[in-house]
């Protein structure tokens, strides 16, 4: 009989890892559709895919320091993939504004900050110290990326709806915290197992977010308005056309009259007859206030 190791369940949750992973990569996959297919972002935004970028980026370091973590290889280098091309849509479609906004998020963190950390490490540590420093580090960003959904969360709670917050990438989410944090633990990497507790949190609390507000409508309030008031501003509208006529309601008036004209009515009359019918019309609006 087969005994089951650390090692092997580790394997077999860091393969469950990439397939989870790479689900929750393609969960953004109906938004940015949704954004080609209207050509505006909308109220989306950029915060996500920018710090999902910038994780991914900084994992691959720390796997190629670590050594021995190719399943971390793995599901990075195709989440860089993923996330490149979800920025490059944002950015066709973004306004002008949300594009200056999403240039600095990327040269801030995937330029400045990772630049920042690689050259610190590299040359002001080494070996297993290097890689703790960098482990530490990619924790804290693994807590940014499960949070950056936060600020969406906050809008489903502002706005009522989740029309911006996708459910299918909120499941993913969850189960892709459980699955990584038992691969964290089955390796003893503590780097990987602590943030996704973090993440299973945030990922049931958008789900149950998603429950309270699914069904929920934003209620647009108009002010109330009154008959007479209705009638009012018509009855008003009439006496300034009366008053002062446009050159096209002139042109009306006489096509009308001469129309009238035609059928044997004096042109006189029929000016008269045409204004006792708008008399007629004002009349008919004001006895129902």
């Amino acid at each position: 009989m087969a005994i089951v190791t650390a090692a092997h369940l580790a394997c077999t949750f860091g393969i469950l890892g990439n397939i989870m992973s790479f689900l929750v990569y393609l969960a953004p996959v109906p938004t940015f559709y949704k954004i080609y297919k209207r050509k505006s972002t909308e109220e989306f935004q950029s915060i996500p895919y920018s710090v999902a970028l910038f994780s991914s980026m900084l994992y691959l370091y720390y796997a190629f320091l670590k050594k021995n973590v190719i399943m971390l290889i793995t599901i990075n280098s195709v989440g860089c993939v993923f996330e490149v091309v979800f920025l490059t849509i944002f950015m066709v479609y973004a306004t002008h504004q949300s594009k200056i906004f999403t240039t600095k998020l990327l040269i801030l963190f995937n330029i400045g900050t990772l630049g920042l950390i690689i050259g610190c490490t590299y040359f002001l540590s080494e070996g297993h110290k290097r890689v703790n420093i960098v482990g530490w580090i990619c924790s804290a960003f693994s807590v940014c990326v499960f949070g950056a959904p936060l600020s969406i969360m906050r809008q489903v709670i502002k706005t009522k709806s989740v029309e911006y917050m996708p459910l299918s990438l909120s499941v993913f989410l969850t189960l892709c915290a459980i699955v990584w944090f038992f691969y964290g633990l089955f390796i003893k990497d503590y780097y990987i197992a602590a943030p996704n507790v973090v993440g299973f949190v945030l990922g049931i609390s958008q789900t149950i977010l998603y429950a309270i507000y699914r069904k929920r409508k934003q209620l647009i309030i108009l002010p109330e308005i009154k008959l007479h008031d209705i009638a009012t501003v018509e009855d008003r509208k009439s006496q300034d056309r009366m008053q002062n006529p446009s050159k096209v309601e002139i042109a009306e008036m006489v096509d009308h009259c001469q129309g009238q004209a035609r059928r044997g009515t004096d042109f006189e009359d029929s000016i008269i007859e045409y204004g006792a019918e708008i008399e007629t019309t004002v009349i008919m609006v004001t006895t129902h206030m």
